[in-house]
């Protein structure tokens, strides 16, 4: 039995798709369940607390989101509960070319020629070629992986930063903090593409922006809460950090009155990175949800520790 605990305004299209991928399973709105107690499997995008509150009988819950944040803080799912985040090639792939096309932008100056041209000025920004510009990843995810294979065919100097080592092939990896200053010393561009978690809230912050090579670009498409927002604003208006390419936010979507919006060297997008494709997800959620019926492991488990 499946309860689905999605947003109101998309909650028929995936059910819909979530029923042509999984048509022997029962799948019913959590606002029209009357009895909780038959259902055992969640599939959930966002739930608030006293939305899964009366599904005590839950014995597994899969998220449509990569970042599960909110939910290993619900109180009302119990830790013994195995709860899965959404792996998705599709999303990995989305997410890889958003990364991509952001690198390329801040590697050939995209942002100083808009400045420029704003201005109606003629102004040739000087060309660094790729083998000698250097991208940095917090995180070394399936999101961020995907991310530094696509770039590797352009020739960059890839580099990750994760809080244990995780070697990746032709990638120089760092771990732990002694590791994450030294990449950053090195770091022309910093992609962010770590978990929420307590520990990673607010890591983007004055003492993380002051270790990066001066002049240096953030490209942020994880989560709001990884930044500072004033220690960011402080680091653009210093030159510390040269340029700022923002997809997610505190508060989404973004205030109209939000500094951001009008900084000469911010570039706000809103949240559209890696959106999560309805069909893809569902086939994704299906495969897990047969997985747990059958008794074989489960692609994307949290550990309910690490956040993540």
């Amino acid at each position: 039995m499946l309860v689905t605990s999605l947003d109101q305004a998309e909650e028929s299209a995936w059910l819909a798709a979530l029923r042509a991928t999984i048509p022997a399973e029962e799948l019913v709105p959590a606002n029209g369940v009357t009895d909780p107690a038959r259902f055992d499997v969640a599939i959930v995008a966002n739930p608030r607390p006293e939305q899964l509150a009366p599904f005590a009988a839950l014995r597994f819950v899969q998220s449509l989101w990569a970042g599960v944040e909110k939910i290993v803080s619900n109180a009302a799912l119990p830790l013994d509960v195995p709860l899965a985040r959404l792996i998705d090639p599709t999303m990995s792939q989305t997410m890889a070319e958003a990364v991509a096309a952001h690198v390329l932008a801040l590697h050939r100056n995209h942002p100083h020629y808009r400045r420029a041209q704003n201005a109606r000025r003629w102004d040739e920004a000087a060309m660094v070629p790729a083998h000698a510009r250097a991208v940095a990843f917090l995180g070394t995810g399936e999101l961020a992986r995907a991310s530094l294979a696509l770039l590797a065919h352009l020739g960059f100097e890839r580099l990750a930063w994760s809080r244990a080592p995780r070697p990746i092939d032709g990638v120089r990896t760092f771990a732990g903090h002694e590791g994450l200053r030294a990449m950053l010393a090195q770091t022309d561009i910093l992609v962010n593409l770590l978990p929420l978690t307590p520990a990673t809230r607010g890591i983007v912050d004055g003492r993380l922006l002051s270790a990066l090579k001066p002049g240096a670009a953030l490209v942020n498409v994880a989560r709001g809460g990884h930044v500072v927002d004033a220690d960011l604003l402080a680091a653009l208006d210093a030159g510390q950090l040269g340029e700022a390419v923002l997809d997610v936010f505190h508060d989404e979507p973004l205030p109209p009155d939000h500094p951001f919006w009008a900084h000469p060297r911010i570039q706000v997008f809103p949240h559209v990175a890696g959106p999560t494709d309805m069909v893809s997800a569902a086939a994704v959620a299906a495969a897990n949800i047969r997985a747990f019926r059958e008794g074989r492991p489960i692609i994307g488990l949290v550990d309910r520790g690490r956040g993540y």
